[in-house]
């Protein structure tokens, strides 16, 4: 499924809404996660507040903001590679509407949670996230992400290009 964002959300207001705010769909939730951090380094706090809306009925650890500290901590060319049109080459920068390509890791719900494979531009390999499925809401909460690995070095920072 390939989502579309006309333009990326700067705090929960904007994020709920989005039309993929419904979180309907699972693929709606993982790549809402891939828009939110794009506000990370603007905003951590609103970004953490619209992490809040998609974990559901869980709050955003002590821990998982510190994981995210650390993994954002070189910038966020790492998250702009999820966006199609981005390459190292083009330092990770996203094409117009902005446009994130999912496909889920399994075609069924096992547990109650749906895989959700994302494919960067700077790795090898898809990366995934974890979506669970609230039945008395049928809504879809982000429930785990290893999306935030490292990836190539953008061309701009890279000593060897």
């Amino acid at each position: 499924m390939i989502i579309t964002f006309d333009k990326l959300p700067a705090n929960l207001e904007e994020l709920k809404a989005m039309p993929q705010a419904t979180l309907s769909e699972p693929e709606y939730g993982a790549a809402l996660f891939v828009a939110v951090m794009m506000h990370y380094s603007v905003n951590k706090g609103e970004t953490f507040e619209m992490l809040d809306f998609l974990n559901g009925p869980y709050e955003v650890t002590e821990f998982q903001k510190q994981f995210i500290a650390d993994r954002m901590a070189e910038g966020d060319h790492v998250v702009r590679s999820f966006f199609n049109g981005t390459s190292p080459d083009n330092d990770y920068t996203p094409s117009m509407p902005y446009t994130i390509e999912t496909e889920r890791g399994f075609n069924q719900e096992i547990d109650g949670r749906m895989r959700i494979l994302i494919a960067s531009s700077g790795a090898d390999t898809k990366r995934f996230v974890t979506m669970r499925h609230k039945p008395s809401t049928n809504q879809w909460f982000l429930e785990d992400q290893m999306l935030l690995s490292q990836i190539r070095t953008p061309k701009s920072q890279d000593p060897w290009a």
